[in-house]
């Protein structure tokens, strides 16, 4: 199943952000500490060009501390990049994020510094500007795309931020991504279905963290597949229907939810080696996607070749 997620307002705020970006100093792209990968949006990327960027790594109180320290790393190695990781507790870490940002652009000491944070939708952006601003003027929930519109915000000492809506790329093509996103928050529920992510999410926990799940859940004898261990949680939470069946989606919920809030212990779902082989590993499926377009779209004005061919000798043997 690919996960998409794009509506409306998010085109409108991609073009509003295109537009702002030249008159920005500084990019703070948020992300979520669990899946720095996943949560770093391409279409930002492209967007920023050469922009110095801070990338923070928020919620980094939920991911594994020496992952973490391993992405700062990696991303600190990029080219006009620095990164820090923060979390909703720590406020002086956040407050610091101001003189960081500030000392990527010496050569606007003295004069207003603009600081555009950005990011996916539910990575804990407007958190993060109610600590910068000292007040709250941003509006924060659980819910992914809570806000809606940018605002321009002073917050001393010669910095303003400008506040963006959580944006998403119109195809992620990275399906090991789009269920990460899925799991931990930042695709809208509609857009999703929870028995789907579930299964991803059993995999995942399977393979890398069996003794989480053993622990949380209480059971001995862990089953080795996906289908199998959401039925061994929804019968140990009592997600049960008619003739004592598991409610597959119920089960699924549980575990998706306790994953995303902590319930499961620190995690981090990626690391910087296995992205880079993700990113080889989705770089063929594209260009094997794209071919398969390319001999579909030659079939099709070969067939519409042949029918005009085919037309025109009808016309003439008529004549």
């Amino acid at each position: 199943m690919a996960i998409q997620w794009f509506p409306g307002h998010m085109h409108k705020a991609r073009l509003e952000m295109q537009a702002t970006l030249p008159k920005v100093d500084v990019l703070i792209e948020v992300l979520d500490a669990r899946i720095p990968y996943s949560s770093e949006n391409p279409m930002l990327e492209e967007l920023r060009g050469n922009k110095p960027c801070l990338k923070v790594l928020a919620k980094s109180d939920l991911a594994d501390e020496r992952r973490t320290s391993e992405w700062v790393d990696y991303l600190d190695q990029l080219e006009n990049v620095r990164a820090r990781a923060v979390s909703t507790e720590d406020i002086p870490s956040i407050r610091r994020l101001k003189n960081a940002a500030s000392r990527m652009v010496p050569h606007r000491e003295g004069r207003t510094v603009t600081v555009m944070v950005a990011g996916i939708p539910n990575v804990g952006k407007s958190t993060l500007i109610n600590v910068l601003a000292g007040r709250k003027i941003a509006k924060t929930g659980n819910t992914p795309a809570v806000t809606k519109h940018q605002q321009r915000v002073p917050i001393g000492d010669s910095v303003t931020l400008m506040d963006t809506p959580g944006v998403m790329w119109p195809n992620v093509e990275n399906h090991n991504s789009g269920y990460r996103l899925a799991i931990l928050g930042s695709i809208k529920e509609t857009a999703m279905d929870y028995s789907d992510i579930g299964f991803f999410a059993a995999k995942i926990m399977t393979r890398d963290f069996p003794e989480r799940l053993q622990e949380r859940y209480q059971i001995d004898d862990l089953p080795t597949g996906e289908l199998e261990l959401i039925e061994a949680i929804g019968r140990k939470r009592g997600c049960l229907g008619k003739n004592n069946t598991v409610d597959l989606d119920r089960a699924s919920r549980i575990l998706v939810t306790e994953l995303r809030s902590g319930g499961l212990g620190r995690l981090t779902l990626e690391t910087p080696d296995s992205m880079k082989h993700e990113k080889k590993r989705t770089a063929i499926e594209v260009a094997e996607k794209a071919e398969r377009a390319r001999e579909k779209d030659a079939k099709r004005k070969k067939r519409f070749r042949d029918k005009q061919r085919a037309a025109r000798k009808a016309r003439e043997h008529g004549a």
